[in-house]
């Protein structure tokens, strides 16, 4: 898949995530990357600056399986964002198809919105 799609299409994809359960990076890694092929190295800036911008928050949380671990939870404000960012994700997705599968016979010529 293109690294320009994947870059601006996953924040949405960790918010989206956090939004349904708290997660810690790796975590995050091993869910997206079942559909999108990524790295630790890709999600782990990603997941400073959208604490530095407050859109999550961090704790930490003892794993059976060594040290604690730090945990990733969804903030009001990102809640909000990520329901920005999925309402112009979609009427983006919905052009861009409307671009690459051209208009239908009725719609020729017409400009939609």
């Amino acid at each position: 898949m293109n690294i320009q799609f994947k870059k601006g299409a996953l924040e949405l994809c960790v918010l989206s995530v956090l939004c349904r359960k708290d997660c810690y990076g790796y975590e995050l890694v091993s869910d997206i990357s079942c559909h999108i092929d990524i790295s630790e190295g890709t999600i782990y800036p990603l997941l400073k600056r959208l604490k530095d911008e407050k859109l999550v928050v961090t704790y930490l949380q003892e794993s059976p399986e060594g040290p604690p671990r730090k945990y990733y939870r969804i903030s009001d404000r990102g809640r909000e964002y990520k329901d920005q960012l999925v309402a112009e994700w979609l009427d983006f997705t919905k052009k861009v198809n409307h671009i690459i599968e051209g208009p239908s016979e009725g719609q020729k010529g017409r400009n939609p919105s």
